[in-house]
């Protein structure tokens, strides 16, 4: 090594505190930096800061995760099964209360079977690290969520993607996939970002035609679509058979925590073999399995939250689409999820970048100012351009909550559109 490459290396600082530094900095500049917010309360009704905030950023669809009904059947759980699984699921981890809420997740979805994971994360990498190795190819949807894309990674398997919602797209490339030893078509069943839903009659004909199997992620729309609160593939009456795989979550709709994965009988006895991310970790809390038995109970007797969700939902769109006229545009959602984008006039220079992530940010800081808070989505976890406000409706909102809401959302946007849209 020659003196002067010596001496630069030298020079130049690699430690780690060093080098994470900078790439936090860069973080910063490109406003992506996120930060963590510590509350108390219930929600939707948060104290953060010393302050009562009024949360539309939650994915608690059905309003559970503060239902008392649900905190007494946690505490009667802890009782008479302790808060700790103790073990994996194949050691002695595995209760009474697992089974209950297995059984009921099957039925409720309308498989054989299911089987509980700690989280979905775990159980999207659980699924398709069992059913695909190298050599084989994973299709998604290429709005779908981060944690399939990353199961795929560890898999091995090669990732490939066809176009949002588009079954055309995605039986072609399945055709020109042929020869491969296996094809995996995956797709949320609503994308978690736009709030959109698969359309999954055209997506099933695909995969029957090119024999590929279809995995679907529906942790946005369980409890939420479907006439008993059964997810996407109930509300649009597609036989559960012709989905190879369905993932739930607990922690959304149903207000606890935890995930699982519903399939036949040959699916289920192959992740109880084969998935790591199940053999591996410890069980489920028996006191959140058997909670969330009283959040299945819940969904099914009490169809009028949906209901009153769904009345939230039309209205919102009704008054908050006029807001174009700012450049902020509503996405075609008919599910809680209702992402406002920031359009390209909020440039404060031609092709300055940041300047719709920056945007995003201010109207997030103003609803903050008036004591509401939604988040602010920006890149990478939304393309580049697309920054937004995602809105996300409970049944624990009230219609005097979203007159709140939208009030100050267009005071918010008439007010900042004055200094913060190019001319």
């Amino acid at each position: 090594m020659s003196e002067v490459v010596e001496k630069a290396h030298e020079a130049r600082d690699d430690s780690l505190d060093s080098v994470l530094t900078a790439r936090l900095a860069r973080q910063r500049q490109h406003q992506r930096y996120r930060q963590r917010e510590t509350t108390s309360g219930i929600g939707p009704r948060f104290q953060r800061q010393g302050r009562e905030m009024l949360a539309f950023c939650s994915n608690d669809y059905l309003g559970l995760a503060g239902d008392p009904r649900l905190a007494e059947a946690l505490a009667e759980g802890a009782r008479r099964f302790g808060t700790g699984g103790g073990a994996s699921h194949l050691v002695c981890g595995h209760g009474e209360a697992h089974e209950r809420l297995e059984r009921r997740l099957a039925r409720l979805t309308g498989y054989p079977r299911a089987l509980l994971f700690s989280s979905g994360y775990q159980a999207n990498l659980g699924v398709i690290s069992t059913l695909l190795g190298r050599g084989d190819v994973a299709l998604h949807d290429r709005l779908n969520h981060a944690s399939l894309l990353d199961a795929t990674r560890l898999a091995g398997a090669r990732l490939e993607r066809f176009a949002h919602r588009n079954a055309d797209d995605c039986g072609e490339r399945l055709a020109s996939l042929a020869g491969q030893r296996r094809a995996l078509v995956v797709s949320d069943g609503v994308f978690s970002m736009d709030g959109d839903v698969a359309d999954l009659e055209p997506l099933v004909a695909q995969c029957e035609r090119q024999r590929a199997w279809l995995m679907i992620d529906d942790a946005h729309g369980l409890g939420v679509l479907g006439e008993e609160g059964g997810g996407t593939r109930q509300a649009q009456g597609i036989a559960p058979e012709r989905i190879a795989a369905t993932v739930g979550t607990l922690g959304k709709a149903l207000g606890t925590q935890g995930a699982f994965v519903a399939g036949s009988e040959a699916l289920i006895e192959a992740l109880i073999q084969f998935s790591r991310p199940y053999i591996y970790t410890t069980s489920l809390s028996p006191a959140l399995a058997w909670a969330t038995l009283t959040s299945l109970d819940i969904v099914r007797d009490e169809p009028e939250r949906r209901a009153h969700l769904s009345s939230l939902v039309r209205r919102f769109r009704h008054t908050v689409s006029s807001l174009s006229e700012f450049d902020l545009h509503l996405m075609p959602s008919e599910t809680p999820i209702q992402p406002l984008v920031v359009g390209p006039s909020w440039r404060r220079a031609p092709g300055e970048r940041g300047s719709n992530e920056a945007a995003a940010l201010a109207l997030a800081a103003a609803l903050q100012e008036a004591g509401l808070w939604c988040s602010a989505i920006r890149p990478p976890t939304v393309p580049e351009g697309t920054s937004r406000l995602r809105f996300t409706l409970s049944a624990a909102h009230t219609h005097d909550d979203l007159d709140r809401l939208m009030s100050r959302l267009f005071e918010a946007a008439r007010r900042l559109s004055r200094t913060g849209r190019s001319a």
